[in-house]
């Protein structure tokens, strides 16, 4: 009888435990596996259906609405709705969201959370999805955008230089790391551009191999470049053309 005492202690208060299950629906479609439109010239109805497991009552204080590319945060809506899901209960909360401030702040598609939170600040439930942004392209998400595209230009243009002007290190691999920047610059460019022109959500699982792989170009670029050297130009090193070639060869 002790043992079974023991042994039903734990379940008990891993049931206490359990968070709470939330489905989210916008316009009266669930969330779940779809993209959502917010569009900045109508407001748009959230539901919550909210489902405690455990054997404690949960509080909900407010619902955060927040979309994020790039580890970035482009609009964040905090709506107070408080309502308490008893234990072994459900309920069901509905509000209008008004989004007319998403024309400056974002446009394209953008991963996107909805979050419960408690009286602290702590996330009780949350469900992901995709919002396809209507807003302005001047917004803050497409200007940094913009501002992306000129950085990598910039980028490209000084290491071009560089390379022209026989200005580069003669080390291969510091030869690499002045063509990274721009690698990644451009991996970055291109989610950016994926998101606006609506083609792919910069999800972690998109943005992290682009930039990685534009990256790693730009490495195998800036240490695939000739020497600095002119060609026909004296030896640096004074050591004659057979020492000179095979350090050329080990670089």
């Amino acid at each position: 009888m002790t043992v079974l005492a023991f042994g039903a202690a734990p379940a008990a208060a891993q049931g206490s435990d359990d968070p709470l299950r939330v489905v989210v629906t916008v316009d009266g479609e669930d969330i779940t596996g779809r993209t959502v439109t917010f569009d900045p010239a109508r407001p748009v109805e959230v539901s919550l259906t909210v489902r405690n497991p455990g054997a404690a009552k949960q509080e909900v204080r407010l619902v955060r609405i927040t979309g994020v590319a790039l580890a970035l945060t482009f609009f964040s809506y905090d709506t107070t709705v408080p309502f308490e899901v008893p234990s072994r209960g459900q309920v069901t909360r509905t509000f209008p969201l008004d989004v007319r401030d998403l024309d400056g702040q974002a446009i394209g598609l953008l991963p996107t959370t909805v979050a419960l939170l408690s009286e602290d600040r702590v996330e009780l439930a949350s469900s992901d999805t995709v919002v396809d942004v209507r807003g302005s392209f001047w917004s803050v998400y497409g200007v940094f955008g913009v501002a992306l595209l000129v950085l990598t230009a910039l980028a490209w243009t000084g290491a071009l230089l560089a390379l022209a002007q026989h200005r580069l290190s003669a080390n291969r691999f510091r030869r690499a790391l002045r063509f990274l920047p721009a690698g990644v610059g451009t991996g970055l460019v291109a989610v950016v551009t994926l998101s606006v022109l609506r083609l792919v959500p910069p999800e972690p699982e998109v943005e992290i191999p682009i930039v990685l792989g534009a990256a790693l170009i730009g490495l195998l670029l800036g240490f695939l470049t000739p020497h600095p050297a002119p060609a026909g130009s004296p030896d640096p090193t004074g050591d004659g053309p057979t020492v000179a070639l095979t350090r050329e060869w080990t670089r």
